[in-house]
Order: structure tokens, then C-alpha cells, then sequence
């Protein structure tokens, strides 16, 4: 079973479409895009497992210069 997210970002200003393409080329990332609103990028990822997942963001996606925050909202079927 394959886990997915939603990723929420905050980044520098102006650094928005910069820190989406960056995203983008992630592995385990499989949509980037700038939006407005209290968030400047959203991000929809996916991985094996929980753990997997964490790993990406933390090691990959935190790591992003002009990153000043994250929010990871797991995707859950009820």
C-alpha cells in the first residue's frame, strides 16, 4: 500500500515558483505547484511507508533553500 500526503509550504518572499520547480524534482514527488494564500506551495507526495515518508520531507523537501516551513497532511480513505 502506498502512502500519500499533501505538503503544505511556506518559503521566503518571492521564492515561491523557485521552491515548487526544486520540489518538483524530488523523487517521491508527484505534483509541485505555487498557489497563494497562507501557503506558497503545495505538494503532493507518496511513499512505501510512514517512515519513508517523514524521510522525504525532513531530508529532502526541509532541506529546500527558501523553505521556512512545512505541514504534512497525510491522505486518509475512511
Amino acid at each position: 500500500m502506498v502512502v500519500q500526503a499533501y505538503i503544505l509550504v511556506q518559503t521566503e518572499v518571492g521564492k515561491a515558483a523557485e521552491v515548487a520547480a526544486e520540489i518538483a524534482d524530488v523523487k517521491g514527488v508527484t505534483l509541485a505547484e505555487d498557489v497563494t494564500g497562507p501557503y506558497d506551495v503545495i505538494v503532493r507526495a507518496e511513499a512505501t511507508h510512514v517512515d519513508e515518508l517523514g524521510e522525504l520531507v525532513v531530508a529532502k523537501i526541509q532541506r529546500i533553500d527558501g523553505i521556512t516551513r512545512t505541514l504534512t497532511c497525510p491522505v486518509v480513505h475512511l
